[in-house]
């Protein structure tokens, strides 16, 4: 596990200063480092054996520049211009790194709009209406939990209100499991049924156990019905009665729990809950802050990313190179101990074969980290060995395409041109 270089919640860190207390708090659930750079909070993480840093725009331009990619894959055409969304409850500060996150990423950010207005947008929620609608988005996702009440009218969308609570959600949920399942393994406690295997959880002591769906609920309870308070709060700051509310709106993984939305239902006087939607929804802060990002920064973080996109292409294609290579090796194994080939080639052969194939395969395993150049060149070294026996055979077997059942990769026509007459290789990341 590398969990010191697993990074996440950006939005938390994000516009946000150093000495905030949110990024205080959050600090000490985090397993990655954050630094103090001039009163900004930057994420400290190894890079290829160094020490690099990283203010939260640029991790946050880093998952869009991912996004980016995965969108033009999809679209088969270049994606420039982009609408990027925000919590609710972002500040002037944080949506301007927001945008600047977006420039970063090498994106015309034409626009950004908050995220339950983008919920609702993207599921058709403004196609439904007829005249004035109130619409109470319940988010409650992995870390934060948040509920604005929108009001929509020829698809003009306005914010009402929000509330919510950013610290609570699905890992809130987990930790009282594992809070539970300590005090269980503290009093050795044992079930016939596994739903959680853990080997030699402490002193070669295996950990086995299961939680049901009651148990869970009990544990939980109380966080379950704390999700009710931001209901009531928000219903006042819009002014409006429960009984005002159109369509209630489910938001966030932690939403498909049975008790929550039970929970809400009953709130709501039974009301049926629109389930369709799957992301997280924020709250509101106006304020205006200072300490965004110079143009000079940004033009600097620019150019950072694509020094870092340059090498993420060539690690790519340096893993490409790697899985071509084992690829070929593992093949050409198995098709030399294949027992069709039984009689068709002598042993002085196949065992030349399969000396080259666990030379290469032990050379792989030796050097994870050689260059693209080297397992080019590993794999014509066993091209080498291989192309001379795969002639012979394709000659003794009458020169007939498919004459050599079971035979090498690539077996049934000679090579030509001096071209891989290796297998098909499927790349893998």
């Amino acid at each position: 596990m590398n969990h010191t270089n697993t990074v996440f919640d950006a939005k938390h860190l994000i516009g946000r200063r150093f000495d905030d207390a949110v990024v205080q708090s959050d600090m000490k659930h985090w397993p990655f480092m954050v630094v103090n750079d001039a009163g900004r909070p930057k994420v400290q993480v190894e890079y290829k054996g160094e020490t690099k840093s990283f203010y939260p725009e640029e991790v946050s331009s880093m998952v869009l520049t991912k996004m980016k990619e995965i969108a033009e894959v999809y679209l088969g055409k270049t994606v420039t211009n982009t609408v990027v969304t925000m919590p609710a409850y972002f500040n002037n500060c944080q949506l301007q790194a927001t945008k600047d996150a977006g420039t970063i990423a090498g994106l015309n950010v034409l626009r950004i709009i908050n995220e339950p207005t983008a919920a609702a947008v993207a599921y058709g929620l403004d196609k439904k209406v007829g005249g004035e609608r109130n619409m109470l988005i319940f988010g409650l996702g992995g870390g934060t939990f948040d509920v604005p009440i929108l009001t929509i009218e020829d698809g003009i969308f306005e914010v009402k209100s929000t509330a919510g609570d950013i610290h609570l959600g699905g890992a809130d949920f987990y930790n009282r499991m594992v809070n539970h399942f300590i005090a269980e393994f503290k009093r050795k406690h044992k079930k016939d049924i596994t739903s959680i295997e853990i080997e030699s959880l402490y002193e070669a002591i295996d950990f086995y156990t299961s939680i049901t769906h009651a148990q869970f609920e009990k544990l939980d309870a109380d966080l379950f019905h704390s999700t009710l308070d931001p209901v009531e709060k928000a219903l006042q700051d819009a002014k409006l009665d429960k009984s005002q509310i159109h369509e209630i709106v489910l938001v966030g993984g932690s939403t498909h729990i049975p008790k929550i939305q039970k929970l809400l239902q009953y709130f709501f006087s039974g009301k049926e809950l629109n389930k369709s939607i799957l992301m997280k929804e924020n709250k509101i802060t106006i304020t205006n802050d200072k300490g965004h990002l110079s143009k000079e920064d940004i033009e600097h973080m620019v150019q950072e990313a694509e020094k870092y996109k340059a090498e993420d292409e060539e690690q790519r294609d340096k893993m490409s190179s790697k899985n071509s290579l084992e690829s070929y090796a593992f093949n050409m194994k198995a098709t030399n101990e294949d027992e069709k080939l039984q009689g068709k080639i002598n042993d002085e052969d196949k065992q030349k074969i399969l000396d080259k194939c666990n030379e290469i395969i032990n050379w792989v395993d030796k050097n994870q980290t050689a260059e693209k150049e080297e397992f080019e060149h590993q794999q014509k070294e066993l091209e080498k060995v291989y192309n001379p026996i795969s002639t012979k055979l394709y000659q003794s077997a009458g020169g007939m395409p498919g004459a050599m059942l079971g035979g090498f990769p690539g077996g049934g026509a000679p090579p030509s041109g001096g071209a891989s007459s290796g297998p098909t290789i499927e790349e893998v990341d």
